[in-house]
């Protein structure tokens, strides 16, 4: 396998890493938020917006591919953030299996 070549001047872009967490509401119960773990740099790619349709109204989920270095303590489910925009992290997966970089398909969701 080759390895993937990245220039590391590429990854420009500041990120904030957060994982979902339960957050007391105030009143004994839990709501669900997000805590940062991390501020990295990676480097955001915008893929496509799929137009579609959900509970009747029109819907266009944009995706992204974001690279950053790899880290081991990133899992699917959390999410990046990028200039005030919150990129959901769907699938991840080491490109070569160096350890170097992880490359995060995301989608965007309102924040």
């Amino acid at each position: 396998m080759r390895p993937l070549f990245v220039d590391p001047g590429r990854l420009s872009a500041r990120l904030r890493l957060e994982t979902p967490t339960d957050l007391p509401d105030g009143q004994g119960g839990l709501t669900e938020g997000w805590t940062p773990l991390a501020s990295l740099w990676g480097r955001v790619e915008p893929l496509r917006a799929s137009p579609g349709e959900a509970a009747s109204a029109a819907t266009a989920p944009i995706s992204h591919l974001v690279t950053i270095r790899y880290r081991n303590d990133v899992r699917h489910a959390m999410r990046l953030v990028f200039r005030g925009r919150s990129l959901l992290i769907r699938a991840l997966r080491d490109p070569d299996e160096t350890r170097r970089y992880l490359l995060c398909e995301c989608e965007e969701t309102a924040p």
